[in-house]
């Protein structure tokens, strides 16, 4: 079989009050593992504007991109899926988000969560580095590739 070439993702570092933003990874049963809200990158579309449209679609929030913080990579060994991720900081825009009507289209986001330092620490997420870069990291870190755990 030959192997597939990595997908690149896009995804956001939101905090808020000292909580970071964070999505379930499947819509499924499948695993109870986090991460920040994004997805993969179209053609033609710049990273922080593919960002800034998953954010959306994900949790009916308009986020002003900021800078990149975070490369992250991974792998599942068993279907050869391989992802890099671009990390941006991000700040909501004032004024978006009406929960009562908000869903992910897609329905794959189907939780939100704000999350601080302690709590994300007992949650499955991926990256693992993640909580490092959202509450006290500056520049932009890198996480090499790590298998993918569900």
């Amino acid at each position: 079989m030959r192997p597939k070439s990595p997908r690149i993702a896009v995804r956001a570092v939101i905090v808020e009050d000292e909580r970071l933003l964070m999505v379930n990874a499947w819509h499924t049963a499948k695993s109870a593992l986090m991460c920040a809200p994004g997805g993969g990158v179209e053609v033609g579309s710049s990273l922080p504007d593919n960002l800034a449209r998953e954010v959306h679609e994900e949790t009916g929030l308009t986020v002003e991109v900021g800078a990149p913080c975070l490369v992250n990579e991974y792998h599942d060994p068993p279907s050869q899926f391989h992802q890099v991720e671009v990390f941006f900081r991000c700040t909501i825009v004032p004024g978006t988000l009406r929960p009562e009507v908000w869903h992910d289209a897609e329905a794959v986001v189907t939780e939100r969560r704000w999350l601080t330092e302690e709590e994300l620490s007992q949650v499955p997420h991926k990256p693992d580095s993640l909580g490092a870069v959202a509450f006290g990291g500056s520049g932009v870190s890198y996480d090499p590739i790590e298998p993918l755990m569900r």
